[in-house]
């Protein structure tokens, strides 16, 4: 992604209501904003309150306020947010700048409990989590769509190369059927002329002949249409067929699938959400006691000196007893202000550290199961989606068959109908024939016979110029087929790589990112942090699978100027923190986060040392139009007086 060039612009905020904050408006200029103050002076409730009117719902309401609402006024258009407190929990409302809030809160808004940001930290899954946004199953759904649809042009395509093969055969049988009805329509002049010269020899009456040749002109029509009769009986009868095999290939695909009882889903979908309660509520266990060790390990390094100085201040009077304490190798409790043994403190500090790795590894088996009850109910649901399918075809497909029986039935009728009618004919042809007319009779009936085979050769002819024609116009589409083929493989091997291309992409943006960020900060024996792409078998519940995993690696120097591997475990709080942030920046351009997110937003940053912070900052603020970042005052000092600064929320 290039770096942020946009037109200068100002957004305006205004709060009501949210977090700690009862009212306020700030005006925010494009660039970097730094929100300067001390503890528990509203910084982290503002950046709520943009993560609310951008539509974010990881908002809190002030402890005494049933209604609050956030108002932002961005390049002349006008957002509002409110959040109504009902029955216990918080609902919203207003038109928000964002329909979906899933990528900013994923990678824009970087407070202390982003998971993009807690995921190094915690030592989680990355690349589930920059595939978070991605809809994997609707591209696999998308890669079916087009696979059945270019299988379809194929068989396409193969029908046409069929249809060409047929093509020659059906051009020789339209000559033949042209040479016939030629040879046929010869054949019956020289027998009309016969019938003429044997006409002129007779002496009879015209009366007696007229009704012959009517009931000769019938029991032609009457053939003719029984043999027609005859043909689509025939048809009907392989159609039906045809269409038995059909269904008896649906019926076997339906049985081999599997009943998924409804109470079976159901029991899913509770466990999901048992499971995904569970995993929120150790995560804010996991953030609670990662804050309180920080603190604490904060107070023992004597970088927190507010409490200490508020506990030894009323002892002021007492220099002599203070100065003692201070020189001893006790420590003043910052809880109860008694004195304890270091190492006591230190011990609870490795409980502390215990219960947060069992907790963090209980979110990894939770994930691992959750992922498992999630295929196994995208199988359950595809699987019930196909018997649906199979249902419908089958009932189709019974229908139709019933259709074509019942059809059937009155083609049979019909040819024992026409079949009657013809023994009758003939029967009454038969009386009106003498000797005198032996010869006449049979002359006609040559006649119709004649005409009957030139009537079918007639109609032979017509259904294979048919086909011919429609052989043509389909050989027509066969450059279009080609065409459109190609594009559904094009399309298709896009989405294919999707996935793949989304991933490297995401390696690339981190990997070169933090190498800039660590050059920028000059972390000492620090050579490279790095993330690899590796396929590597896991265990998801009860199975082994193979799945794609971001493998991350650290890299120091030792004095000599030797590399060598560590571990993430090793990493201090202040080069975990920018790995997290580093990480969260590259999701941020992987998936274009500023095209449709205009702020980005950064919180709780005291683990680094206010130089870094402002070279950080100042790293990030060339990929976002609006950077806002809450800041204790000593930490905002190291930063240009070009910045703005917000100091009264």
């Amino acid at each position: 992604m290039s770096k942020v060039d946009t037109d200068i612009s100002e957004a305006t905020v205004t709060a009501e209501n949210i977090g700690g904050i009862d009212q306020t408006k700030v005006d925010i200029p494009e660039g970097v904003t730094v929100l300067s103050g001390r503890n528990a002076t509203n910084r982290t409730s503002f950046l709520q309150s943009i993560m609310a009117v951008m539509g974010s719902d990881d908002v809190t309401l002030k402890g005494d306020a049933t209604e609050g609402e956030v108002e932002l006024v961005l390049d002349g258009e006008r957002y509002r947010r409110t959040l109504r407190r009902t029955n216990g929990s918080i609902t919203f409302g207003g038109v928000p700048y964002l329909e979906d809030a899933t990528l900013a809160n994923l990678f824009a808004f970087l407070l202390e409990s982003n998971e993009a940001r807690r995921a190094v930290v915690q030592q989680r899954d990355l690349r589930e989590l920059i595939m978070q946004p991605v809809d994997i199953d609707e591209i696999k759904a998308e890669i079916d769509r087009l696979e059945r649809k270019r299988n379809e042009i194929d068989d396409e395509l193969e029908e046409l190369d069929s249809l060409k093969e047929e093509l020659p055969s059906l051009e020789e049988q339209k000559r033949d059927l042209e040479q016939q009805i030629e040879a046929k329509q010869q054949e019956l002049a020289d027998k009309e002329t016969e019938i003429e010269s044997a006409d002129a020899d007779l002496d009879e009456t015209r009366e007696d002949k007229r009704e012959l040749e009517s009931r000769l002109d019938d029991l032609r029509e009457l053939r003719s249409d029984l043999e027609s009769v005859r043909s689509d009986i025939d048809v009907q009868e392989e159609s039906i067929k045809s269409l038995n095999r059909e269904l008896a290939d649906l019926e076997s695909e339906r049985q081999e699938l599997p009943e998924t009882p409804m109470g079976d889903n159901e029991r899913v979908d509770r466990e999901i959400s048992r499971l995904r309660e569970r995993k929120q509520t150790l995560e804010s266990e996991v953030s609670a006691l990662q804050d309180i060790i920080q603190f604490n390990e904060e107070m023992l390094d004597g970088e927190e000196t507010n409490v200490t100085d508020a506990l030894t201040a009323e002892a002021d009077s007492y220099e002599e007893v203070t100065d003692q304490l201070l020189e001893s190798e006790t420590a003043v409790c910052w809880t109860c202000g008694s004195e304890v043994d270091p190492d006591r403190i230190e011990d609870t500090m490795d409980t502390l550290r215990t219960v947060r790795q069992d907790q963090m590894s209980e979110i990894r088996e939770i994930e691992d199961e959750l992922d498992e009850l999630r295929t196994d109910k995208r199988e359950w649901e595809k699987q019930q989606r196909k018997r649906e399918s199979l249902d419908k075809e089958i009932s189709d497909l019974e229908a139709e068959i019933e259709r074509r029986k019942a059809r059937l039935d009155d083609l049979r009728d019909r040819r024992d109908e026409l079949s009657d009618e013809v023994e009758a004919v003939e029967t009454q042809v038969e009386s009106l024939e003498s000797e005198e007319f032996s010869e006449v009779l049979d002359l006609h009936k040559e006649a119709n016979q004649l005409e009957f085979e030139l009537s079918q050769h007639e109609s032979d002819l017509d259904d294979v110029t048919d086909r011919i024609a429609t052989i043509e116009d389909r050989l027509a589409e066969e450059d279009q087929l080609q065409a459109k083929r190609e594009e559904i493989s094009d399309e298709l091997e896009a989405q294919r790589t999707r996935i793949d291309q989304i991933e490297q992409q995401a390696i690339e943006e981190f990997n070169n990112h933090m190498d800039e960020v660590l050059d920028l900060l000059g972390y000492e024996n620090l050579a490279r942090i790095w993330i690899e792409r590796i396929e590597k078998t896991v265990k998801e519940g009860r199975r082994n699978v193979e799945k794609t995993v971001f493998e991350l690696h650290v890299v120091r120097t030792t004095e000599s100027g030797a590399t060598y591997e560590d571990t993430i475990d090793h990493l201090s709080e202040s080069e975990r923190e920018v790995t997290g942030l580093t990480f969260a920046l590259a999701g941020y351009l992987v998936h274009d986060v500023h095209e449709t997110v205009p702020f980005m937003l950064l919180d709780s940053l005291e683990a680094i040392d206010s130089n870094r912070i402002a070279d950080l900052i100042t790293y990030f603020a060339d990929y976002v139009q609006f950077l806002v970042v809450a800041l204790l005052p000593e930490d905002a000092q190291a930063f240009s007086d070009d910045y703005t600064r917000v100091t009264d929320i």
